[in-house]
């Protein structure tokens, strides 16, 4: 797995990069890749419908508000996944701080991406141990009506500090700082791509683009 540089591009909001800039971008993944990769883990669970939401009885969790009734409508089974960069990361991350912030701006989007292709990769294996089964887009706490302190649930199932060494602060934002937490429902029939925009994007709560009154689609 390798960092995608042009979407790292975008994360960084770089429009049209010359070479200066293909070059950094191109030199701070390489350092990502070098320091640190993504690690994920996963749980399925059976899902029931209750007036407080979607239930995953067997974690004793509760996934409320529309967006989880909607997402997991047609769904028996739901994965709770959560990746992460690691401490590694941060730390190669504040140490570019420290030197010189515009590569520092680069290494953070490559990790911005590479997590994110993390996800991905999650979403391909799950895929593969559940033949004949669609998942749906994955979706997140924070975004919609899903509150973030589920965080602190979904980190508790997952057992995600012991696991892969990921806690929650008091805000309920993730330690390491590219670490992603996410909901996909598992279905008998195909599932259409319900998900557009920044209210359901991991790094919506960190967005350089949306500070900029951007997206990134509108970057390209």
């Amino acid at each position: 797995m390798n960092v995608d540089v042009s979407q790292a591009l975008r994360f960084a909001g770089v429009k049209a990069p010359d070479e200066n800039a293909l070059r950094a971008a191109r030199q701070a993944a390489e350092q990502v890749e070098q320091r640190a990769a993504p690690r994920y883990t996963y749980r399925v669970f059976d899902t029931a419908r209750t007036e407080q939401g979607v239930s995953l009885p067997e974690a004793g969790l509760i996934l409320p508000g529309n967006l989880a009734k909607t997402m997991l409508a047609d769904c028996d089974r739901a994965v709770l996944l959560l990746c992460t960069l690691g401490a590694e990361f941060d730390r190669l991350l504040r140490t570019a701080q420290a030197r010189d912030m515009a590569q520092a701006l680069y290494i953070d989007a490559c990790g911005s991406s590479y997590v994110e292709q993390g996800c991905d990769a999650a979403e391909q294996e799950i895929a593969a141990r559940h033949p004949g089964l669609y998942l749906t887009d994955r979706f997140s706490p924070g975004y919609g009506d899903l509150p973030l302190s589920l965080q602190l649930d979904l980190l508790r199932v997952l057992d995600g500090e012991k696991r892969l060494g990921v806690c929650a602060a008091p805000s309920c934002l993730l330690n390491p700082m590219k670490s992603v937490t996410a909901v996909m429902g598992l279905s008998d029939k195909p599932q259409p791509a319900r998900i557009r925009g920044c209210a359901f994007c991991s790094f919506r709560q960190n967005c350089a683009f949306r500070e900029r009154g951007m997206t990134c689609a509108s970057s390209t």
